[in-house]
């Protein structure tokens, strides 16, 4: 079932405030007592539509079944953007929790992007829960990156966790976000076409495992490189979930990392460099003491940018693996430490 995405009509502000309240009661922090101050937030679509656009998404049947406020810097429901910033602030991302409508979240974000884009703001910024986990895959989706140094605690919540998209000169040329469900197909294929360019010979079932976005993409976080300019994707990498490994290699408190693709054609553009960074700077905001990953020896050029980046041979951890019955193969193993995790500034 398709939505449409526009802005709320000043007859369904009503509907638009008991709509975000029961979406708010459905998530994970629905079990806590609310303030009255609270409420009345939720409630007040009109006054989140005088401060800056008012979002709805519709399902066929012109029927609410979702909302989302962009906020101007400033006005009263803006917490992040401060008056005088160059941002706009998103909040009250709501998904009525009976449609059956799919991608209802993931239309009113990008909504949400395209109408501070249009406001000419240099980002925009919003703030969730640490337990959030759904919507911060979704800010993860749509190229939103982690400002850890806004971040702060809330009595009852806990964790907040602040995210920001850049416009503009502020952006960087390479997007870099979680894959779409749409994507899984291209990604396999451009992964495959990255290993095959380079080993022409690579055994069928390996082929068919790099293929498998699909498999990566639910039960772990694969990454996708998005050219700006024209939208094209242009390289990929799989780290797993916060908290849990996808090697051999990786040891308790460490972020590992495998299948580093960049297409063919965009090679020498720093693709491969970028999400090597992006791949640290979740090591930075996970807390974890060091990023690894493993690499073939005739991985010459993935070595050089390894080493380029700061990473270090973990030559205690290498050793022959098992790549097809019989078949074994010597690994290289790399190590970059991240002393003060806590920062997150590019490597």
């Amino acid at each position: 079932m398709s939505v449409e995405i526009r802005e709320a009509r000043p007859e369904e502000f009503d509907e638009v405030g008991e709509l975000t309240v029961r979406g708010f009661l459905a998530g994970p922090y629905g079990h806590l007592p609310r303030s009255e101050s609270r409420l009345a937030l939720e409630r007040d679509a009109a006054g989140r539509a005088r401060d800056g656009a008012l979002l709805v998404a519709v399902d066929g049947d012109d029927r609410l079944v979702g909302t989302a406020s962009v906020l101007r810097a400033g006005t009263p429901y803006a917490r992040l953007a401060a008056e005088g910033s160059d941002e706009a602030e998103l909040r009250l991302i709501v998904v009525d929790p009976e449609t059956r409508a799919i991608g209802v979240s993931d239309a009113l974000v990008a909504a949400s992007l395209e109408t501070a884009r249009g406001w000419g703001v240099g980002s925009l910024v919003l703030d969730t829960g640490a337990r959030n986990e759904r919507a911060q895959r979704l800010y993860r989706r749509a190229g939103f990156q982690r400002a850890t140094e806004r971040e702060h605690d809330e009595p009852g919540i806990g964790g907040i966790h602040v995210y920001r998209f850049g416009f503009g000169a502020d952006a960087d040329a390479l997007l870099i976000r979680l894959v779409h469900h749409d994507e899984l197909e291209t990604v396999g294929r451009l992964t495959a076409a990255a290993y095959t360019s380079d080993y022409p010979d690579l055994p069928a079932d390996y082929l068919a495992s790099l293929i498998d976005v699909a498999g990566r993409a639910s039960r772990d976080e694969v990454w996708v490189a998005e050219r700006r300019a024209d939208g094209a994707l242009v390289g990929t990498v799989w780290t797993p979930r916060e908290g849990q490994t996808i090697s051999a290699v990786a040891r308790p408190g460490e972020l590992d990392f495998r299948l580093l693709a960049v297409d063919p054609d965009a090679r020498g553009l720093g693709v491969g460099a970028a999400l090597t960074r992006h791949v640290l700077r979740l090591g930075r905001e996970r807390g974890v003491s060091q990023v690894v990953m493993n690499s073939g020896p005739e991985m010459l050029g993935a070595h050089a940018l390894y080493a380029k980046l700061g990473f270090t041979r973990l030559s205690e951890r290498e050793g022959p693996i098992e790549v097809a019955p019989g078949r074994f193969i010597e690994i290289y193993a790399f190590g970059y430490p991240l002393a003060g995790a806590s920062s997150v500034s590019a490597a």
